[in-house]
């Protein structure tokens, strides 16, 4: 995770109505020129429409890597995906069932995230050069989103039944309700953060959306299909997982910075028994996602089954906390997918399926976590 910038108070007054936290309010003439020092993650108005002078240098870096890790999924051929597809023997039923039960699950979840982006987290971020950052995230969710309406295209798969299993299947509905009941408080119009109860709630939105959505729900998803990916098999739709983890990857990381500055320059929101409360979310949060193992691999495939997911949900789960500055929350345990970080690393494989999308730059520039 990237290093900190700027440790030092802010002296700004703090956002006094939903307007001033927004950036909406009205312009104040004699307001003086913005400082470094004017500038907050929260609760700050001076800065909020002004992206110099950088204070946050590490959302500056995270919004260039961004830029520099474009990709769009139709650069992506789906041709051999489609023939294994059609092929009455390419795939067995429960390949076929994880697949579907996948591409539904994310095909809502990235909606999910980008609501929670664009109806929440950025209204009460007041800070441009975060901001400028959401706005990247924002247009890679819709970019994930094309993603999954373009497989689903390709592969001629029932629109309905993929776009709507957030409703219908009770193991992705469970975890798209667990979410969606951190934003609803944040989306509310008379939200706004400046107290300790609606500051923390902020945090444990950050914590519900960057942190346990992106930063583990997501990860099953991915060993699911680039196991499929490392067997020859849905090459086109394993390549373009690989994209959107990476994606993801500056994602999580992101959001922990702004958790941890946050957390650095308001330190009386980090409670024990606010860390405690934390912690019981990310065990909440693997327990549900041993239950959508359970559900979309009843018998293990791939060299995955449901209780090594669950051991990686502990992996997991304790390796956010560690970045956060939380106890861990499970006994410690081993990684029992190694190989999903050396296909995370595009240093390593700069030739993931021979795909001319690797040429971008960041294929060489990126570092993950």
């Amino acid at each position: 995770m990237t290093n900190l910038d700027w440790d030092d108070t802010p002296t700004t007054t703090p956002a006094t109505d939903a307007a001033d936290a927004t950036g909406l309010g009205a312009i104040d003439r004699s307001g003086g020129r913005v400082s470094i020092s004017d500038k907050a993650m929260i609760n700050a108005r001076a800065d909020v429409n002004q992206l110099l002078p950088l204070k946050y240098k590490w959302a500056w870096e995270k919004y260039l890597s961004g830029c520099n890790n474009h990709w769009m999924p139709t650069e992506v051929s789906m041709q051999a995906d489609i023939a294994l597809w059609k092929s009455r023997d390419g795939l067995t039923e429960d390949e076929r069932r994880m697949v579907k039960r996948n591409l539904g699950f994310f095909a809502a979840s990235e909606s999910l995230v980008a609501n929670n982006i664009v109806l929440a987290i950025y209204r009460h971020l007041t800070n441009p050069e975060c901001r400028q950052y959401l706005l990247r995230q924002a247009f890679e969710e819709a970019v994930h989103t094309h993603t999954f309406q373009y497989i689903v295209e390709s592969l001629g798969l029932d629109e309905g039944e993929l776009f709507n299993m957030y409703r219908e299947v009770p193991s992705i509905t469970d975890k798209a309700a667990w979410a969606l009941k951190h934003t609803q408080s944040l989306d509310d119009p008379n939200f706004a953060t400046g107290t300790p109860e609606n500051d923390q709630a902020f945090l444990r939105d950050l914590v519900a959306f960057y942190v346990i959505f992106e930063g583990m729900w997501f990860y099953t998803g991915f060993a699911q299909i680039l196991s499929l990916g490392r067997r020859n098999k849905m090459v086109g739709i394993a390549e373009q997982y690989q994209y959107i983890l990476r994606d993801e990857s500056i994602h999580l990381n992101f959001g922990i910075d702004v958790i941890n500055q946050i957390k650095q320059e308001n330190p009386h929101l980090w409670t024990t028994d606010f860390q405690d409360e934390l912690r019981g979310m990310l065990r909440d949060a693997a327990d549900l996602e041993a239950a959508y193992a359970r559900d979309t691999m009843p018998r293990g495939q791939l060299g995955l089954n449901a209780e090594l997911c669950a051991q990686y949900m502990h992996f997991i789960a304790n390796r956010r906390c560690a970045q956060l500055g939380l106890e861990p929350v499970f006994a410690p345990a081993e990684n029992p997918f190694p190989w999903m970080s050396e296909v995370m690393d595009l240093k390593k494989e700069k030739n993931f399926f021979e795909s001319r999308v690797i040429e971008y730059q960041s294929g060489g520039s990126l570092s993950w976590e």
